[in-house]
């Protein structure tokens, strides 16, 4: 049989200057970038702005996770949960059209019979305990 070498730890990203990622370099010097043009277009005051949120975020993209996730993708959750509804309920109301042919059919609506439920007792409940513990060579009706 012939044998494949599997590929472990995909989840870590490749490194390029010591610690930092590639995508931590994009994003550094993506920022790095923007400050400079902030630095040679603006005026001292919004070059600091700028230079601060801008240098704050790209910091937080680039180094900070959470529960194991990179920042990015921990705010792209975020903002897929506001999204959609955390309660989901199923409100089924019928037109008049569906109403109307429901009158005239004379097939009665689907009636779910109700299956009666077994009690349970001690010696079942030791008797599963047992097929389960001696791997299905315990049979209970062998036993009664």
């Amino acid at each position: 049989m012939q044998q494949f070498v599997v590929p472990q730890f995909i989840d870590v990203e490749d490194k390029i200057f010591g610690p930092i990622t590639t995508r931590q370099f994009l994003v550094l010097l993506a920022a790095g970038l923007m400050i400079f043009i902030a630095y040679r277009y603006a005026d001292t005051a919004l070059f600091i702005a700028i230079a601060v949120i801008v240098g704050g975020a790209a910091l937080s993209f680039s180094f900070v996770r959470v529960n194991g996730q990179v920042f990015h993708l921990f705010l792209l959750n975020i903002i897929q949960t506001m999204k959609r509804p955390s309660l989901r309920i199923w409100n089924k109301t019928y037109s008049n059209k569906e109403l109307e042919f429901f009158r005239k059919s004379n097939e009665s609506p689907d009636v779910i019979e109700m299956v009666a439920v077994k009690t349970v007792r001690k010696q079942h409940i030791r008797d599963l305990s047992l097929v389960v513990n001696t791997g299905g060579y315990y049979r209970p009706e062998d036993h009664m």
